[in-house]
């Protein structure tokens, strides 16, 4: 059973996340049986909801006989706690049921403990309602009941726990921390694909690795359509118009109200974001609720302080819209990209815009060197992308990309 609840005047915006509600629920594998939506001029301290509501609710759960009822709203221990009194079935709220999916979807190691350390920062101040069965037998000095103790013996169970996470995932950190200094040390740009969940950037970046490496096999990015379908980053060669290579990142996916524990567990994979030479911002052209879910990703982009990275807005599955939906689109956003994913729609164009905005740090350049500089050669090779080479003069120039600071390295060596 699905509780919708928000502020008077915004019903839109309920009935928005409510309908993404009901997706969650699918992907968690659950059938939902019966749904109700209530608006406030505030919400309740106690039970979030109306005691009417609630009553409504708790008679609806008996004659549809649902096993569960999830709100729509992050709920407070407190008012989990009152509801259940109330309501005859589990009682969960919009964080815990994503909880679930990403415990469900979390593949690596790194995405487990991230899990793990999100799901244990959320049940811990819940830990009350989770054994009244033990609750204290007597008041009183020195009449501590048997469930104090066993709830005193979980709390420092989970806190430890959430210790030993933590120092779990700075071990990750520490190492993921070396690879990306050894990945930035090789000549090669980052652009980072980033978007609401299940917009397809996944499947975008199957196609664009699959143009790159035609005739190699290379491992295709998991990819359904579901929400969150995956969580960990994977990382893939494309290679651009002009013939240089860059590493394409699939992130996390987004979604409105997304839990602030999992914002904070997965910062750490998102530092992918700031650390791009170019942000390809993946919306799905066909989502009804296209502009909320853009916001959204803005909202997380800005939080992670990358709205200053080179960006370009690509909108995926253009091949849903109608001639009037295209015109309208780009009406509206006359930088965005139309693309499809599914039928390589777009795909060259959105490669072009990758190669003008990396150019912005990533410089094209010749640069002559002595012909007989074999080592400085090979220097060049490995700390730019060269794209072609020619001897001229007794000199042999190079046409090359390199970040600015390492072109006039590279000059002073060759002067």
């Amino acid at each position: 059973m699905l509780v919708g609840v928000g502020l008077k005047g915004r019903s839109a915006e309920m009935e928005s996340s409510l309908a993404e509600l009901r997706r969650l629920v699918d992907t968690a594998g659950a059938q939902v049986v019966g749904e109700y939506t209530q608006s406030l001029e505030r919400f309740e301290p106690g039970t979030l909801i109306g005691t009417g509501k609630v009553e409504e609710v708790s008679r609806g759960v008996t004659a549809k006989k649902a096993k569960a009822v999830i709100f729509d709203m992050e709920l407070s221990p407190a008012q989990q706690k009152n509801l259940e009194k109330e309501i005859k079935a589990k009682v969960l709220d919009r964080t815990r049921l994503i909880l679930d999916i990403f415990a469900q979807r979390a593949r690596t190691n790194e995405g487990r403990l991230q899990v793990e350390l999100a799901q244990l920062s959320y049940m811990l101040p819940r830990l009350t309602g989770s054994w009244r069965g033990f609750s204290q037998q007597a008041g009183g000095i020195g009449t501590r009941g048997p469930g104090e103790r066993k709830l005193e013996y979980e709390r420092r169970h989970i806190e430890r726990r959430i210790e030993y996470l933590q120092k779990e995932l700075r071990k990750v950190k520490s190492g993921r921390d070396l690879r990306r200094e050894r990945r930035l040390s090789v000549p090669v740009p980052q652009v980072a694909l980033i978007g609401y969940t299940n917009v397809g950037k996944s499947t975008l970046l199957n196609r664009l690795t699959a143009q790159s490496v035609k005739g190699h096999r290379t491992e295709a990015v998991y990819a359904d359509d579901k929400l969150f379908a995956t969580l960990d980053p994977t990382a893939r060669r494309v290679r651009l118009p002009e013939g240089t290579w860059v590493v394409a990142t699939d992130t996390v996916g987004f979604i409105q109200r997304l839990p602030t524990t999992l914002v904070a567990a997965f910062r750490s994979t998102l530092e992918e974001v700031q650390l791009a030479d170019c942000l390809l911002l993946v919306s799905d052209a066909a989502a009804p609720n296209r502009e909320a879910q853009d916001q959204a990703v803005d909202r997380i982009v800005a939080e992670l302080g990358a709205e200053k990275v080179p960006q370009a807005r690509i909108y995926n599955k253009a091949d849903r819209l109608s001639d009037a939906e295209r015109r309208d689109l780009q009406a509206l956003h006359p930088d965005g990209l139309l693309v499809s994913a599914a039928t390589g729609e777009g795909l060259p164009a959105a490669l072009e815009r990758v190669q003008r905005l990396i150019s912005e740090r990533w410089l094209l350049r010749e640069l002559d060197l002595p012909a007989h500089d074999r080592r400085l050669a090979a220097e060049v090779y490995r700390s730019a992308q060269v794209l072609s080479e020619a001897h001229v003069g007794g000199k042999t120039r190079l046409r090359l990309r390199a970040t600015r600071e390492n072109l006039e390295r590279l000059r002073a060596k060759a002067s």
